[in-house]
């Protein structure tokens, strides 16, 4: 028999139980289930949602059942069966890794089921709770909750009862300090703040990156870029047309670092008015999905006299994607623009730029990420731009951002110098949206 040494079997011992670990990860698929309200009476309709959730590593594809039994049971334990019938979401359903698809089938309430009744979809353990008593005799989900906000699990030794918190702490939340709304009425919500409100509206919109070259000389170009939704929906899953109005801002420079005093090139500064949505249409499937994006730009470089640069224009932008089963998504949005109210000094701007951006961007779950822009002007006046951006949380680094890397070359990598042509350029950085 071999025998070990203590430092060794500990060694061992613990690379069991690493291996253990790698092989039994809390990474999971399955499907939870929700009813579309608290309160139904005996004969109504109502919704049995499925949200089939996929956190491993690889896609999953499942065959949603067109009907499931359900149980209804009152508080004596007596047990009805019915069936809900499956009204979106049919046949195989192919869900990418780290994404959700949502299903729903609808039931009715039995005749003979009377007030308050779990439901069960037999064979899952969750347990669902349906009030079936009319909302006006309710004493469930149609009464207001009176009495004070209690400190939960805080009651000492001869206490029967819970202490109630403090006014104060319960009026800090937004809600009464003596009496709460029935399940059935609107649920009252502590106010939002200006910052809440500010970063709930305000999103990612162009690329944000910062990249280092040294051809021709140390130089970086960066990039900032944001929108800011206008309106914020009642319904977030159901958001009105102007709720996709948005207004953004991008800001991009060439810095000179090489140079005495380490000057800027040039610097675009371009607010926009927008109306975006990412899916108009979606295929049953869920694989191929067409948004739009349309608005209007400026631009220009700030500056005066003959340095002065600026363009405007509107834009028609449709987006094609496809979705694969292995967790990633392809677009292409091509941008048609018209140009209008362009400074006399770059009058000839539609001639070095083109008329349309051609766009192309490939993109795995939390993984690399790859985009394409080819701009075709009058003649051989061009421009090429292609990046790429892996996750820095996925090397040795393990931080936030990307690591970014970006070629240029042709005309228009400035304002300024929309008609100068820039040798092939390669840069390398960090990026915070790729």
């Amino acid at each position: 028999m071999t025998r070990y040494s203590p430092p060794f079997k500990y060694l061992l011992r613990t690379l069991a139980s690493l291996l253990v670990a790698l092989t039994t990860s809390s990474a999971f698929a399955g499907i939870t289930y929700k009813l579309d309200r608290p309160q139904a009476l005996a004969g109504e309709t109502i919704e049995i949602t499925g949200l089939l959730f996929n956190d491993t590593d690889t896609a999953i594809a499942w065959t949603a059942p067109n009907s499931l039994v359900l149980q209804w049971r009152n508080q004596k334990g007596d047990a009805i069966r019915s069936l809900a019938y499956l009204s979106s979401g049919a046949g195989q359903v192919n869900v990418p890794v780290n994404n959700f698809v949502k299903l729903t089938w609808r039931a009715v309430v039995p005749t003979k089921v009377k007030g308050l009744q779990a439901v069960n979809v037999e064979g899952e353990p969750t347990l669902l709770a349906l009030d079936t008593s009319p909302l006006e005799k309710s004493p469930v989900s149609g009464t207001p909750a009176t009495g004070p906000v209690v400190d939960a699990g805080a009651a000492q030794d001869g206490q029967r009862n819970d202490p109630a918190l403090p006014a104060s702490v319960v009026a800090a939340t937004g809600a009464s300090v003596t009496q709460g709304p029935s399940v059935a009425s609107r649920q009252l919500t502590s106010p939002s703040s200006a910052l809440d409100n500010f970063r709930s509206a305000i999103s990612p919109h162009e690329p944000v990156y910062f990249d280092i070259g040294n051809k021709n000389g140390l130089n970086a170009r960066y990039q900032v870029s944001f929108k800011y939704r206008l309106f914020t929906p009642d319904d977030p899953l159901a958001p009105k047309f102007e709720d996709n109005i948005y207004l953004g801002y991008t800001q991009t420079a060439l810095w000179d670092l090489e140079s005495d005093s380490r000057p800027f090139v040039d610097t675009s500064f371009k607010p926009s008015l927008f109306w975006h949505k990412d899916a108009l249409w979606q295929a049953p499937g869920k694989d191929w999905f067409v948004g739009l994006a349309t608005g209007v730009e400026h631009e220009s470089n700030g500056k005066s006299g003959n340095d002065s640069r600026s363009i405007n224009y509107g834009y028609i932008q449709p987006e094609f994607n496809y979705r694969f089963d292995g967790g990633s998504t392809l677009t292409f949005a091509p941008r048609v623009k018209g140009y209008f109210g362009v400074s006399n000094e770059n009058s000839d701007y539609s001639d070095y730029a083109g008329h349309i951006d051609w766009k192309l961007r490939w993109a795995q779950d939390n993984g690399l990420v790859l985009s394409g822009l080819y701009r075709q002007g009058r003649a051989s006046h061009n421009a090429s731009q292609i990046e790429a951006a892996w996750p820095l949380r996925r090397t040795f680094l393990n931080m936030n951002g990307y690591l970014h890397v970006q070629y240029f070359k042709g005309y228009g990598e400035t304002l300024l110098g929309y008609n100068h042509k820039s040798p092939g350029q390669v840069r390398v950085g960090i990026s915070l949206v790729p």
